[in-house]
This record gives C-alpha cells, sequence and structure tokens, in this order.
C-alpha cells in the first residue's frame, strides 16, 4: 500500500478474519458502501505446512484447507453477490501448479489449491452468465517466504532448476502480468481457466 500510494495512487486497506463467515459478510460490505463497489477480487490467502501425511494433526490440516480453500469460497461468494447484481466483475484465484500434482510433506496445501482449482471453474460455471470470468493463476516455484525452506534446500533447489526449462526459480514480480492480464478487458471471454506460471515446468516430462 505504501509504494502504491508513495506513486500516487489513492490505496485504502481493510482487514478482516476469513475464518469468520459473518467478519466476511461485514468487511465486503464496509468497503462497498465506504469505497465502493468491488470489481476486480485476487483470492490470495496464503499459509504453508510443511508436513509428512502421517503425522499431519487434524489442527493443522484444517488450518491450511480453511485458509487456502475455504477463504476463498467465502470471499468469492460475498463479493459475488454484488457482481451479479451489476453484471460485471473479474474474480482471480490463486492456485498452484500443485493443484495437478503432489509432493511430499506438502498434502494439505496441495489438496488446498487442488480445491481452487476446482472452486474456480464451479464458480466459472454458475457466475459467467451473470458476465462474471472467473479464472485461477497457477505459479510453479517462486522464491517467496512461503517457499524459503526449498529455497534454501542446495540439493532441492538445483533439482528443480534442472527439472525447469527455464533453469530458475521464478520472481515474484514474474505474476503482474498474468494478474493484469486477468483483470483487464482482454480476458473478457476467456473464463473457468488456470494460467499456469512456471517457467515451463507443466510443459515437460
Amino acid at each position: 500500500m505504501e509504494t502504491l500510494s508513495a506513486a500516487g495512487h489513492a490505496v485504502s486497506g481493510r482487514a478482516f478474519d476469513l475464518f469468520d463467515p459473518a467478519a466476511v459478510r461485514d468487511g465486503v460490505a464496509g468497503i462497498e458502501s465506504k469505497i465502493g463497489p468491488i470489481d476486480i477480487l485476487i483470492n490470495n490467502a496464503g499459509i504453508q505446512r510443511r508436513v509428512p501425511l502421517l503425522e499431519c494433526r487434524e489442527e493443522t490440516w484444517r488450518e491450511v484447507i480453511d485458509t487456502k480453500l475455504s477463504s476463498v469460497f467465502r470471499v468469492g461468494r460475498e463479493i459475488a453477490r454484488g457482481m451479479v447484481t451489476r453484471r460485471l466483475g473479474k474474480i482471480t484465484n490463486i492456485c498452484s501448479l500443485q493443484s495437478e500434482l503432489g509432493r511430499y510433506s506438502i498434502a494439505p496445501y496441495a489438496v488446498s489449491k487442488g480445491g481452487v482449482s476446482s472452486l474456480t471453474r464451479n464458480m466459472c460455471a454458475e457466475w459467467a452468465q451473470h458476465d462474471i470470468q472467473v479464472n485461477g493463476i497457477g505459479p510453479g516455484y517462486f522464491k517467496s517466504e512461503l517457499t524459503r525452506a526449498p529455497v534454501d534446500d542446495e540439493t532441492f533447489s538445483d533439482w528443480l532448476c534442472a527439472r525447469t526449462p527455464a533453469n530458475r526459480w521464478g520472481g515474484v514480480s514474474e505474476l503482474k502480468g498474468a494478474a493484469v492480464y486477468l483483470a483487464s478487458q482482454a480476458s473478457d471471454y476467456v473464463n473457468g481457466q488456470i494460467l499456469y506460471v512456471d517457467g515451463g515446468l507443466s510443459a515437460v516430462v
């Protein structure tokens, strides 16, 4: 927000509990009453808990699923109500390359992202008739706070770079183009799709 404000943009922020349906409802209503209609939504709540399935506790499983999947349902549903009425809206859900793949110790994360991918298509199935475009972005391996452990694992990082056609990790700034495209009029007839941004990783064996 500070960066955008410094660049001369009018920026406002609101925080609310994504675990609480009432808080989500009130938060969305507050934004729309005080700031204006929400025409673009990017669902990007993040959390990671690396643990083998046999050691995964119930509370860890619920925490990841609720944060990364249920929040997309709650926020998307509330914001879509206004979009349906206005017959206008762009929803982009942040999926993952792991929406389609599995890997040791990240089952809760991968399952949540698989759910977001499916939810994206179902939102499209119900809301496209109201001129709402619902799509997803599927990042591959990007350097971020959530991926610090594998980035710092030299063996894994070397394997990943060798496995990826681009031969490197992605930089978070490289997701901006996909986000802008899906929020723009250029994607008005694109719906229910997952745009993978992964350096070619999902294209090769």
